[in-house]
């Protein structure tokens, strides 16, 4: 059981890190540019929430509605790691070191290893951890200011030499961006589902120990290792 972390947390992450000198005129796009190329680390608290979109035979004017919400602190060092640690109503962790992937789930006293090449392949954490440009794998375009943000569509561009279609499981993918820092992420499917992840107290490029990402699970804890 993976409760709602895992696979969004991958995503999530992927958007977001790695900030700095910017104007308050420029858009949402090139702050986004700015805060991918200047920020080696950050990290910050969030709160995380999966919303639904009401049905069509169902009343409209409540909007979306809180299917889960969960809320703890991130870590993130380009390229390619990341912690993402649950806190509440949960204790729960999400850690790459580049190399592995690995889910703690305290009251399942249980951590799961994978790869994280395979783990990460498609989601944009890959592109966004890594040294290439945001540019290069995705279109972003400006959108509307709102809730005091200028937000940014990424529309992963066509790659005419793949063997199979994009894999991403979102339709959309947004940031909203102030004052230089990523304040929010929306990732919506095709199922009527929204992910939107807010963001506070970010510092960047802070100071981390060496085996900030390093994770030895508990005496005792099951240990599962898929390949």
């Amino acid at each position: 059981m993976q409760r709602f972390l895992s696979a969004v947390a991958i995503s999530i992450a992927s958007v977001l890190f790695s900030g700095a000198a910017f104007s308050q005129n420029e858009g949402g796009a090139e702050q986004l540019r700015q805060f991918v190329r200047n920020s080696k680390t950050a990290e910050g608290d969030f709160v995380q929430q999966q919303l639904r979109i009401p049905k069509a035979n169902e009343p409209q004017d409540k909007g979306l509605k809180v299917v889960r919400q969960t809320q703890g602190h991130f870590v993130f060092q380009r390229p390619g790691k990341f912690i993402w640690d649950t806190q509440k109503p949960f204790e729960q962790k999400l850690i790459t070191d580049g190399k592995q992937l690995i889910l703690w789930d305290k009251d399942l006293n249980q951590a799961t290893f994978r790869p994280a090449g395979q783990a990460l392949a498609t989601t944009p954490a890959a592109i966004l951890f890594g040294e290439t440009s945001l540019d290069q794998h995705f279109d972003l375009i400006d959108g509307e200011d709102r809730l005091g943000m200028k937000w940014v569509g990424l529309v992963p561009k066509k790659d005419p030499n793949a063997k199979s279609k994009n894999d991403l499981p979102y339709t959309k993918i947004s940031v909203g961006m102030a004052n230089g820092l990523p304040k929010a992420l929306e990732l919506v499917d095709g199922l009527g589902s929204v992910v939107l992840v807010t963001l506070d107290k970010i510092q960047l490029n802070v100071n981390l120990p060496t085996n900030r990402f390093t994770f030895t699970p508990p005496a005792g804890a099951e240990v599962l290792r898929l390949n």
